[in-house]
């Protein structure tokens, strides 16, 4: 994760700046592109976050960092605060529109699986939505093993 974020912080969900690099450190990381203002989103962020806290409570090394498309910081943070203990990328960041584009995200709501290095696994959406929910740890397994991420 360090080449990804290196130099510049993220948030939390209480609008805090974090050191990237530490608070990402040996985790499975998750972009999830969103917006408070997007329906599809709103519909998606429930699911997302049962996934995220089940495999939490489980001491699984997964962390999800909201690429937020929200028009004003603060519907960012308003919208942080509905996916539990998230981290963010600030508000204007110049790093959005950078991944948006390295990541191949036309529309939102998009969940990227991504490496250490920033390499995008897998499109992960489908899997949070599918079996997201009967089956967080077999989803996190099958992604820890198929791409060799612990």
């Amino acid at each position: 994760m360090a080449e990804l974020f290196a130099g510049k912080p993220l948030i939390n969900h209480e609008g805090e700046e974090v050191v990237a690099a530490e608070v990402l450190k040996d985790k499975i990381v998750l972009l999830y592109f969103s917006a408070m203002w997007c329906p599809s989103c709103r519909q998606l962020t429930p699911k997302l976050k049962r996934f995220y806290e089940a495999l939490k409570k489980e001491g699984k090394p997964i962390e999800v960092v909201l690429v937020s498309r929200d028009r004003e910081a603060e519907d960012l943070l308003e919208y942080l605060g509905h996916g539990g203990e998230w981290l963010a990328i600030p508000f204007g960041d110049e790093r959005i529109q950078e991944y948006l584009r390295k990541y191949e995200v036309p529309t939102i709501p998009a969940l990227k699986l991504i490496s250490a290095s920033g390499e995008l696994l897998a499109d992960a959406r489908g899997d949070v939505q599918e079996k997201g929910k009967e089956d967080p740890l077999g989803v996190f397994d099958n992604w820890a093993s198929t791409h060799s991420l612990l």
